[in-house]
């Protein structure tokens, strides 16, 4: 796994009502203002009886009161910097607590008189629609495709994977004994099973202890059954990291008599998210010590992102060079590469891979509207009650799908991705790989995305059912394929966030010289542009070709204190190009 071949690794307006009243004179400064409004109070005072008289009192809101009461101390004290905060909040609160985007989940608006504000609706078929004889139109006779020109090397720096393994040249048959065993049971998916494992390498390190091959928890969203040797290549993985850990298949004979051969008997400890090294030495050595084995069940996020750099090594080598999928996955993922490659020919061997998250659950959960309707409505209610009974109904819990929608986090439908590629320039060469699980009602939604992109594949089309056979029913071994096509794509597209794509975008940063080459997308940007119709193609173009630009300018990011090497492997997995030739000659290398 050192990425020596593509294979070595296993503006828009808000909409208002009009009134027949002309339009209001621009403010005057608030400091004439002021005046005037004292030299009135004595008018207004003289004549306050009779105008009450044939005037009812205007009664204020709490809110409106609240913001009256602001925006005059304000301009009596001048102090706009100071109250700004509270106004902005203020203002939230407004927005958030009065205004009334929608009145319940299936799309049906609120007796509100008021319009929905931009971005709230979902109005992408429409956009199409308009859109789509431009985009027929558009680059005929031109050879140009973004596959070629999307990410710039001049605004690249150079990077190269490179750790010092100085400090571990030596088996470990010449240190010192082991402190006891450590058992972990990794959680979650096949990414979040990752964490478990590499973060398990580095505390069994920490601690002087004897790793046991991790235990997958039977995850009751994920429902796969494989066990560690299944999804990674075991072998491998004990002799990668032989210099540095202690590794055994299982526990020893002696110590499973000593629990009467049920390894639930083993102290399972509690340990908080993102602990210390120190809370490890401090709290779990002493029990380790004291019964010869320990076990931590659930694993996930268990060790903080921060740690010294010896530990930070383990991490980068458990999860870069030590874990690789095992030889099923690796020679169907590696023949399904092949024939992308080939079926991208036009351009030169480049595709595009997108992880689209739009299956059933994650809409449900996402609590969107989409094309709404009764239909809609009754199938998500019956999806959230499945997985989630009765989360979305408690006392009290307010639904607003529109600002939802607005605030970027309703999943990008695949005619939503395939508008956005099309604006960057890719055209319909491109050769697309759509990662997912079963896509929510797929006839319907991914029709636009084939007529966009005909050259369009999945695992179902590029294996054949035969091929397929053995993973089927096994999530993490089909994620571990998407995982390997999406890995050695020229771009990735991540559409809305999880495990999957941060790895797959700090894997690619150590594969392509620190770049992610990975689009990920302004999604509140595009809630607007999605819910204006009439856009003009050239103003749609130009928006999407700024955001690609600005996934480029963030392809390279390092990581900071609070993030996590999974993501960001620089600086802690690898160096600038110019520094490393000293340290990859100290690299693991395992055939």
């Amino acid at each position: 796994m050192h990425g020596q071949s593509r294979l070595s690794l296993g503006s828009s307006s808000v909409v208002t009502t009009s009134t027949s009243s002309p339009p209001s004179s621009p403010p005057s400064s608030p400091r004439f203002r002021h005046v005037r409004t004292r030299k009135a109070m004595s008018t207004v005072t003289t004549s306050s009886t009779t105008t009450s008289m044939h005037k009812p009192k205007k009664l204020f809101s709490f809110t409106e009161g609240l913001l009256y009461f602001l925006v005059s101390t304000v301009f009596r004290r001048r102090g706009v910097l100071l109250f700004a905060p509270l106004l902005y909040i203020s203002g939230m609160l407004m927005y958030m607590g009065t205004l009334t985007l929608e009145g319940s989940v299936n799309g049906v608006h609120g007796p509100s008189s008021q319009l929905p504000l931009l971005g709230s609706l979902y109005r992408t078929p429409q956009v199409f629609e308009n859109l789509w004889p431009f985009m027929q139109n558009d680059g005929v006779g031109n050879s140009s495709n973004a596959l070629m020109t999307a990410w710039n090397p001049k605004l690249r720096q150079s990077w190269k994977p490179c750790v010092n393994w100085s400090n571990s040249v030596t088996g470990f048959s010449e240190v010192r004994g082991s402190n006891g065993f450590f058992i972990i049971e990794a959680n979650g998916g096949l990414n979040q099973q990752r964490i478990s494992i590499c973060d398990a390498v580095a505390v069994a390190r920490l601690l002087n202890a004897t790793l046991v091959i991790p235990m997958f928890h039977l995850n009751s969203v994920w429902r796969d059954s494989s066990k560690f040797g299944e999804i990674f290549d075991e072998e491998f993985f004990i002799y990668a990291l032989r210099n540095n850990v202690r590794i055994v298949k299982e526990l020893p004979e002696d110590i499973l008599e000593r629990f009467d051969h049920n390894i639930s008997n083993i102290v399972n400890l509690r340990i908080k998210a993102w602990s210390s090294p120190t809370y490890y030495l401090q709290k779990v050595l002493p029990k380790l010590l004291q019964l010869g084995a320990v076990r931590i069940a659930p694993f996930s996020n268990r060790l903080a992102h921060s740690v010294r750099s010896n530990i930070q090594d383990l991490r980068c080598l458990a999860n870069y060079e030590a874990l690789r999928f095992s030889q099923p996955i690796r020679t169907l993922a590696e023949k399904m590469v092949d024939r992308m490659i080939s079926n991208s020919s036009i351009s030169g061997g480049k595709y595009v891979s997108v992880h689209l998250r739009f299956e059933e659950d994650m809409v449900a959960f996402s609590c969107c509207i989409y094309d709404g309707g009764e239909e809609e409505k009754h199938e998500m209610d019956i999806a959230r009650e499945k997985g989630w009974r009765g989360k979305f109904r408690k006392n009290g819990r307010v639904i607003k799908p529109g600002v939802i929608r607005m605030d970027g986090k309703c999943p990008l439908t695949p005619l939503e991705v395939g508008l956005m590629l099309r604006g960057m320039g890719f055209d319909n060469t491109t050769s697309v790989y759509v990662a997912a699980g079963k896509i929510y009602r797929a006839e319907r939604y991914m029709a636009p995305l084939r007529q966009l992109f005909p050259l369009l594949a999945t695992k179902e089309t590029l294996a054949s059912q035969e091929e397929l056979a053995p993973f089927k029913g096994y999530s993490s071994r089909l994620a571990a394929l998407d995982y390997t096509v999406c890995l050695h794509s020229e771009v990735f597209v991540t559409t809305q966030g999880g495990n999957f794509p941060h790895f797959l975008m700090g894997h690619r940063r150590y594969l392509y010289g620190g770049h992610a080459k990975t689009i990920n997308p302004d999604k509140r940007k595009l809630a607007l542009l999605f819910d204006s119709p009439d856009i003009r193609w050239e103003h749609f173009k130009r928006q999407m070709q700024d955001m690609l630009h600005h996934s480029h300018l963030k392809g390279n990011e390092v990581r900071k204190p609070s993030s996590s090497l999974y993501t960001f492997p620089m600086p802690d997995c690898m160096c600038k190009q110019d520094e490393a030739g000293s340290a990859d000659g100290n690299r693991t290398v395992a055939g």
